[in-house]
């Protein structure tokens, strides 16, 4: 009987993962690398997905971008795509939109933020540690935008 439970419980499998896309911009180098004063920091983060083989793997990206500001002026600009191919089994079709959507950046994002921290750092400027993301109210926001739009499909 247990057996017969586990096949039943829904799964998920990370079957690769991939730097996409990487760019990273200084175009004030070097004198960006001694400028005084604390920068203004944005940054912004992207999730999508699409099915791939079988309607039971994806491919799920998520988009960091990144840029620091001071006095006006670009210190730095990243952007990264960092994506997974993931396969998703036993997952009712009524909520696997954001389990792929929630999960799977949750997944991914460790290694994205070491990217951007690695990739920033080595561009001459100390390390920049995103702060964790809250994957869930990110995949509300993003329904909530698209809901007027979608009030009929439902």
């Amino acid at each position: 009987m247990a057996d017969t439970d586990n096949a039943q419980m829904p799964t998920l499998q990370v079957l690769t993962q991939y730097t996409k896309d990487l760019s990273f911009e200084n175009p004030g180098a070097p004198e960006s690398l001694v400028v005084k004063g604390q920068p203004q920091i944005g940054i912004q983060i992207n999730v999508g997905a699409k099915p791939l083989r079988e309607g039971s793997e994806y491919e799920v990206e998520l988009k960091v971008e990144a840029k620091a500001e001071l006095n006006g002026k670009t210190l730095f600009a990243l952007e990264l795509v960092y994506a997974g191919i993931f396969r998703a089994q036993n997952v009712a079709q009524e909520t696997i939109h954001p389990f792929i959507l929630i999960e799977c950046p949750r997944m991914l994002f460790p290694f994205a933020r070491q990217i951007v921290a690695d990739t920033v750092r080595n561009g001459g400027f100390p390390p920049l540690m995103i702060d964790p993301v809250d994957f869930v109210t990110l995949y509300r926001q993003r329904m909530a935008q698209q809901a007027p739009s979608n009030v009929l499909a439902s």
